[in-house]
């Protein structure tokens, strides 16, 4: 089946899928990225085990975000080290709009070999998602210790250590060195609806959960990165038994690099005029590099 022969109400990649199991108390996530993908790591040239860090944190980052429900809300992933090869990693999602960067030391990861565990890359690092709510609603954050096979299984920790939400994330990752696809389903345990009262209550061991959990567990990454298979029918096959599961299609996903001359002539506006003339060149110009993009904006004096 081409993707002209696709069913146009159905997703398959660069949108967002949510579903709720009412019977269970679960919501899931659903996404499948490969043009974003493309347009994110083609602005560095980045060796094959950071493509596969950076493809799988920008899933992470659009199925986080995919839970926010007021339109200009925005998640941030964040994942620093100080000792590791990888110094840091930045991804944040708002609106469908997606971006993300790695800044690592290309001679220390030259030393960890063509796979390197997440433990490798990072040593002893920490994972910090910030959630910047619309409508007044506030800002928080949490920060777990970066621990884990995989950044899926620290942003697991995440939810659990700082929402107290029982959270299962299976991701999947496939580059040939030319393109990248990359998957992932995030579902959780939410026994007292979506909002409402605090969710501390929650149990790993929740029968709902437990069953929950095995039947989204099952899902194979070559399911995940299978461009034939629509997100509905991932979700139909691992659910078709539940009494009732709701879909709604989600946020199209694009890449989002905010970046504008005018937006770092207001954030240089801000420097006290002593910093803002160390800033500038020869020709009087300030010359600002976005690590997103890897696009230079001239700042005029």
């Amino acid at each position: 089946m081409t993707d002209s022969e696709h069913n146009p109400a159905e997703t398959y990649s660069e949108r967002l899928l949510g579903f709720t199991i009412p019977s269970r108390n679960a919501r899931g996530r659903l996404v499948r990225l490969d043009r974003t993908l493309d347009a994110i790591l083609s602005a560095h040239d980045y060796p094959a085990p950071i493509t596969h860090l950076l493809a799988e944190a920008l899933v992470l980052a659009t199925l986080m975000g995919g839970l926010l429900k007021d339109g200009g809300s925005q998640v941030t992933m964040q994942a620093q080290t100080e000792a590791g090869a990888v110094k840091l990693l930045v991804c944040d999602y708002k609106d469908g709009d997606l971006r993300g960067y790695v800044d690592f030391d290309a001679d220390a990861l030259a030393e960890l070999g063509a796979n390197p565990s997440l433990f490798a890359l990072f040593g002893k690092g920490y994972l910090a998602i910030t959630f910047d709510m619309a409508k007044g609603k506030g800002r928080y954050q949490g920060i777990v210790p970066l621990e884990g096979g995989s950044l899926s299984e620290a942003c697991e920790n995440y939810f659990f250590q700082s929402e107290q939400v029982p959270t299962l994330i299976r991701c999947a990752v496939r580059s040939d060195g030319s393109a990248c696809v990359a998957a992932g389903q995030l579902v959780q345990h939410l026994p007292d609806g979506e909002e409402g009262r605090e969710r501390l209550h929650a149990r790993l061991d929740h029968p709902e959960w437990e069953h929950v959990a095995v039947l989204a567990g099952s899902l194979r990454h070559d399911e995940l990165l299978d461009p034939e298979l629509s997100l509905e029918a991932i979700t139909w096959r691992l659910f078709h038994e539940e009494e009732q599961v709701r879909v709604q299609p989600g946020s199209a996903i694009e890449r989002g690099c905010r970046c504008t001359v005018e937006h770092y002539r207001q954030v240089i506006a801000r420097f006290p005029e002593e910093d803002r003339a160390d800033m500038r060149n020869e020709a009087g110009e300030i010359v600002v590099d976005c690590a997103f993009c890897s696009k230079q904006f001239t700042i005029a004096a």
